[in-house]
């Protein structure tokens, strides 16, 4: 594997900085810490330079608080300081974890994301009469910093810049030497590059043509039940032996006939509905949405943002009499 060599000096470069500053803060602007850190802003620009350069970081400023979306998370967001040295990593970092991604994995990655992955997994129920659909249990909390480093080393020549990503995976465990925590874009970043040795074992040894990975949401397609009931336990064994990982117990093996659930929608051959908990989920947040609007806790530029990413997941699929409600209801968007 051909690995990146000496990153590491080009992080602290103030045109690196600044673009790391810029997408730190797109669609944030109005928020207090980055009001704070634009006010002074070459005082604390160069603060992170000088970190970079005397390799002391002030990092793992953390604030924990919880989504159910619909599962319950502990979402671990870094200061906005933190969130500018993370895009200036990954600013460098980012086309070389890209250049190891199979195809077919679609988190994280330009180009790529939901909609693409729901369409490429449609694609394989035309093809194929069944599925087995996996994920990891408890993925983030599960991920093992030392097989990370290890693969972050054969993707980086660069002594300094893995000495980086330790400091950076030391700010946070869930139990001893595991777990990154979600909410961070490195973490995302890892955690996606994390499964690769997965993917490429499963395209690559054992041969699986029809497959597709949303961060640790799998699916495995042939048209032969038993190729992969005899798949599921080499799985079960890969993944604990060299990821230091297990699956978690809603294992599902079914026919494509009766619909893929994966991302929020249940896809067929021929259509894709949403899943009754997705309805339930987007009923229940257009009422929170509404309610912060109302309430003036949102102004009607906040309440249009929100609304026109609800419509845009549903707008997805077959869901003409939910699309119509929306718009009865909050006479907004098509």
């Amino acid at each position: 594997m051909k690995r990146t060599k000496r990153l590491y000096p080009l992080l602290a470069t103030s045109e690196n900085l600044r673009l790391a500053f810029s997408k730190a803060a797109r669609g944030k602007r109005d928020q207090p810490e980055v009001i704070s850190f634009a006010r002074n802003f070459q005082s604390n620009m160069a603060k992170l330079q000088d970190q970079f350069l005397k390799k002391e970081f002030d990092i793992g400023h953390y604030h924990f608080f919880v989504i159910r979306d619909p599962k319950v998370r502990k979402i671990c967001a870094a200061s906005f300081p933190e969130r500018v040295l993370h895009h200036a990593i990954m600013n460098l970092c980012e086309d070389t974890l890209e250049a190891k991604h199979i195809y077919d994995s679609y988190a994280c990655r330009k180009g790529k994301g939901n909609l693409r992955a729901v369409l490429r997994a449609q694609q394989f129920t035309r093809r194929n009469s069944w599925y087995l659909k996996l994920d990891i249990h408890k993925f983030f909390d599960s991920i093992d910093h030392a097989v990370a480093i290890r693969f972050l080393e054969k993707a980086f020549q660069d002594a300094d810049l893995i000495a980086l990503f330790k400091k950076i995976l030391s700010t946070y465990q869930s139990s001893p030497g595991k777990g990154i925590p979600i909410g961070n874009l490195f973490s995302q970043h890892l955690a996606n590059y994390y499964l690769c040795r997965l993917d490429h074992w499963l395209k690559e040894v054992r041969k699986i043509k029809d497959y597709i990975r949303y961060m640790d949401d799998f699916i495995l397609f042939a048209s032969d039940k038993r190729r992969l009931a005899q798949e599921l336990p080499e799985i079960q064994a890969f993944l604990e032996k060299h990821l230091c990982l297990k699956l978690k117990n809603s294992i599902q093996l079914n026919q494509v006939c009766f619909g893929v659930p994966f991302l929020g929608y249940r896809i067929f051959p021929g259509h894709i509905r949403l899943l009754s908990a997705s309805l339930r989920r987007f009923s229940r947040k257009y009422r929170e949405y509404e309610e912060r609007y109302c309430t003036g806790l949102w102004s009607e530029g906040d309440l249009a943002r929100h609304l026109q990413a609800l419509q845009a997941f549903v707008g997805n699929c077959d869901s003409l009499g939910f699309r119509k409600m929306f718009i009865q209801k909050f006479g907004v968007l098509s």
